[in-house]
């Protein structure tokens, strides 16, 4: 195997580390750093209050948020107006119209002043200290563009209480971090646990019009520019899961399988990066998202469906992504399953135990994901 081959298998694993800190060795920052939270706002009048608290509330740097209605059909923007009039700190942009999150949080953008910022959606909460450790990192290491950690997923109005030490920092080049995505195929970041270094996202601009994926395709885009940070121990963000968000509506599989297509395509075909990197980079992504469709159908036929709308969408997904189906790592599975069927495909050994592995692989990449952030 030659050295570019060593090199490319290691990055699909894990992305290169530029830098490792423990705990006990994070310095403390020097100064006061500006941090500005855009928080989006639409028919969330009732968490706004808690979301701008966890904003201003936040020890060791110097918070401003702004909040931009947009154009919320309830209380939002009264309930955002009382909140300037009780704190400088806060600033308003009311939208006369709905213009869509995308717009919204690029209107935010639009007044930040702070040399960090934060995209916080009003119906979550930054966990107490967060920002400063985010900050600490990124202050430690100028070439970092964005840094996040864990988010504490909750339901309901009180959120669980927030793991708070740090055990490490770890600082990964942002374009190792940037393929191993690819070679995933999945987003790995939630969204209030981030920041953002401004001078970097000034540099590659803001979200794209992308339906569901504006944020992952954001958080990409910043990797192709600058290095990743990670904070490892703390509970980063809370992020409320309830039925009204935009994460829990609109989004089955498919689509969502479709959706990140689509933020890949725009990354690596806007132009902006090196044409021959870029085109790798999106043949890698479009690879794994097949192999993910394939991998389902493989799934639900093993289990006893299949041969139906929704496994024929995943193939015709498949198929838009790449040429030859037999040549993926699933591609033999897939012509055992469809040659066997549904009914029969469960009581075949090879198959079974192919299904079992898929799930075991699954597990243990989700297992990855909450112990390392990747």
């Amino acid at each position: 195997m030659t050295a570019a081959g060593v090199v490319r298998r290691a990055v699909t694993s894990r992305p290169e580390v530029v830098a490792s800190v423990r705990g006990r060795d994070v310095p403390e920052l020097r100064g006061v750093p500006r941090v500005t939270v855009v928080i989006p706002c639409f028919n969330y009048a009732r968490y706004l209050p808690a979301a701008v608290a966890s904003a201003l509330d936040q020890p060791g740097v110097a918070v401003d948020v702004v909040v931009v209605d947009d154009a919320s059909t309830d209380d939002s923007l009264a309930v955002a107006r009382a909140l300037a009039a009780d704190d400088p700190r806060v600033t308003v942009v009311a939208h006369a119209a709905n213009a869509g999150p995308v717009a919204t949080f690029n209107d935010g953008l639009a007044q930040v002043t702070g040399d960090y910022l934060i995209r916080l959606d009003a119906d979550d909460l930054l966990t107490p200290g967060s920002v400063q450790r985010a900050v600490a990192l990124a202050e430690a290491f100028p070439t970092v563009g964005i840094v996040y950690g864990r988010p504490l997923h909750f339901h309901g109005d009180h959120p669980p209480a927030a793991r708070t030490r740090v055990r490490s920092w770890t600082v990964w080049s942002g374009a190792s971090w940037l393929e191993q995505r690819c070679h995933l195929g999945v987003n790995c970041i939630t969204s209030p646990e981030v920041l953002m270094r401004t001078s970097v996202v000034r540099e590659v601009g803001g979200q794209r019009d992308l339906a569901h994926t504006h944020d992952m395709e954001m958080w990409f885009r910043l990797a192709r520019a600058s290095d990743v940070g990670y904070v490892t121990g703390p509970d980063q963000a809370w992020h409320r899961e309830h039925p009204r968000s935009r994460s829990a509506t609109d989004v089955d599989v498919l689509t969502d399988l479709d959706e990140r297509a689509d933020a890949f395509t725009t990354l690596f075909t806007d132009g902006l990066g090196d044409p021959d990197e870029d085109a790798r980079l999106l043949g890698i992504a479009r690879r794994a998202l097949a192999e993910e469709a394939v991998a389902r159908v493989c799934q639900a036929i093993t289990r006893g469906w299949g041969g139906n709308a929704t496994t024929d969408a995943y193939l015709a997904f498949a198929r838009r992504q790449v040429a030859d189906l037999d040549g993926l790592r699933h591609g033999p599975r897939l012509r055992r399953c469809l040659a066997v069927g549904p009914a029969r495909a469960r009581f075949v050994p090879g198959l079974l135990l192919g299904a079992l592995r898929y799930r075991a692989r699954t597990e243990l990449r989700n297992r990855t994901w909450r112990r390392t952030g990747l």
